[in-house]
């Protein structure tokens, strides 16, 4: 198994609200990370749109995965999204991270969410703070 796999499945292992959120990895390598999920009738809110909250998750869980698949434990440190398109019950979203920068100690990505539809709902930046903790040091 490769490393990037190896650290994303640990990690969903122990992710008990990416689980509840029915997130699904569809690719992960050690810079990139795709995910999906669909949206429940819970997810939404009292104007029978997907709470902000969802699509943030979503980006904020493929931020995670994409910045530590390369082996080392990276945190957020700021985050901002922005919500373009509004998001209902049934819809399929599909969250594609891009590495914009990496340097020994922080990286930046850009996380963009569509729906089942390939139109563009979230645009999320993050930036991460890149620990020397591996995610499995030799022993």
């Amino acid at each position: 198994m490769d490393l990037a796999k190896k650290v994303v499945d640990k990690m969903i292992n122990g992710d008990a609200f990416s689980k509840w959120l029915g997130i699904e990895v569809l690719e992960i390598t050690a810079s990139f990370c795709k995910l999906k999920l669909k949206v429940r009738e819970e997810m939404t809110n009292g104007f029978k749109i997907a709470h902000g909250g969802i699509t943030y998750s979503l980006a904020d869980s493929c931020l995670a995965f994409a910045a530590n698949a390369d082996g080392l434990q990276a945190v957020s440190i700021e985050t901002s999204i922005s919500h373009t398109k509004k998001v209902t019950s049934g819809d399929i979203l599909t969250a594609n991270s891009k590495q914009i920068n990496k340097s020994s100690k922080t990286a930046l990505y850009y996380i963009t969410i569509t729906n089942q539809n390939n139109q563009e709902v979230a645009h999320f930046k993050g930036t991460v703070f890149r620990t020397e903790k591996e995610w499995f040091p030799e022993n």
